[in-house]
């Protein structure tokens, strides 16, 4: 347990910090296993709409560096070639 004040102080905005990532990290990883199942279960319009939420939440983490810029990119490519795997082709 800290002693000095300031020490008191970082540990408290580090526990907050903490909850605020962990639950964006949470959100992001919900969506993504929503936008396969919907994959799997060929719900093409749905997995479409939900990636566009994921597109959004991994653009904003990226932004407050929550996530790397490249890991950001991995995961959107992933989603995008998912979906675009499950389509019927033409």
């Amino acid at each position: 347990m800290p002693i000095k004040k300031s020490a008191i102080k970082e540990l408290r905005k580090s526990k907050k910090r903490e909850k605020v990532r962990s639950s964006k990290n949470r959100a992001i990883k919900d969506v993504i296993k929503k936008i396969h199942k919907a994959v799997e279960a060929e719900k093409i319009d749905e997995a479409k709409k939900m990636a566009l939420i994921a597109v959004k939440l991994l653009d904003k983490a990226e932004k407050t560096h929550l996530m790397h810029k490249n890991t950001a990119a991995r995961n959107k490519s992933r989603i995008h070639k998912a979906i675009k795997k499950a389509q019927p082709k033409k």
